[in-house]
């Protein structure tokens, strides 16, 4: 196996358990409810952590790499890197969407290099330094950073909850 594989296998077990998370919440009575939950005021909601996971992903397989126009393009300034989560929640079904959709086009970005294009700065990444390896390995780290987030986030929203 070459490092883009193995990286990209990373990925796709990463988004198992994002995945596991979504469809968790979606079996409880009020999905929507959990995913508007908020640890404190000005925090960030379960969407927005899922969600942000996904527009992340496609603004880097769309045009930070490939230099082409995102899907999500309206969903973009609220959910990308800097934006303030506002009240509007996604539903299940949509953070579903962008998850499946961006992964697939990360998958399909990544698959259009080799390893030896691993040392190599796209120029979007100049002023940061990343080479492809490491824009691989920041996608790994974001996707469990978020997860973590949003996965101790529904814990904190259980552990608020009345015991039965």
């Amino acid at each position: 196996m070459n490092t883009i594989s193995v990286l990209t296998d990373v990925m796709v077990q990463c988004r198992v358990r994002t995945l596991g998370t979504l469809e968790e919440i979606a079996k409880l009575p009020d999905p929507a409810a959990v995913l508007g939950w908020r640890p404190g005021p000005g925090r960030a909601h379960i969407g927005w952590q899922l969600t942000h996971i996904g527009i992340t992903e496609e603004l880097t397989a769309t045009e930070r790499m490939l230099n082409v126009a995102p899907a999500f393009a309206d969903m973009v300034p609220r959910f990308k890197f800097g934006s303030v989560p506002d009240d509007n929640i996604p539903s299940i079904d949509l953070i579903r969407q962008v998850l499946t959709e961006s992964r697939q086009h990360v998958l399909s970005c990544f698959s259009k290099f080799s390893d030896s294009d691993l040392d190599t700065i796209l120029p979007w990444y100049r002023e940061r330094g990343w080479d492809i390896r490491r824009i691989l390995q920041i996608l790994i780290w974001h996707e469990a950073h978020h997860q973590g987030q949003a996965h101790i986030t529904f814990n904190l929203w259980k552990a608020g909850q009345p015991k039965a």
